[in-house]
């Protein structure tokens, strides 16, 4: 489902990296992310996203 909207357990998980640096991607605008009330949601194309930027950045 390209509109799934991950927690960011779900996305620390899936990325294998710790809570800090999640975080720390969000709030750099290295990842996507949206607030609903106090929670904080990663759309699961962002995460797809960020990991294919990267792969291309590696490759080059």
């Amino acid at each position: 489902m390209r509109d799934e909207l991950l927690t960011v357990p779900e996305g620390i998980a899936r990325l294998r990296i710790g809570r800090s640096a999640l975080y720390d991607l969000m709030r750099t605008r290295h990842l996507a992310s949206l607030t609903i009330g106090r929670a904080r949601r990663i759309p699961a194309h962002a995460l797809a996203d960020y990991v294919q930027h990267h792969l291309e950045e590696a490759a080059r």
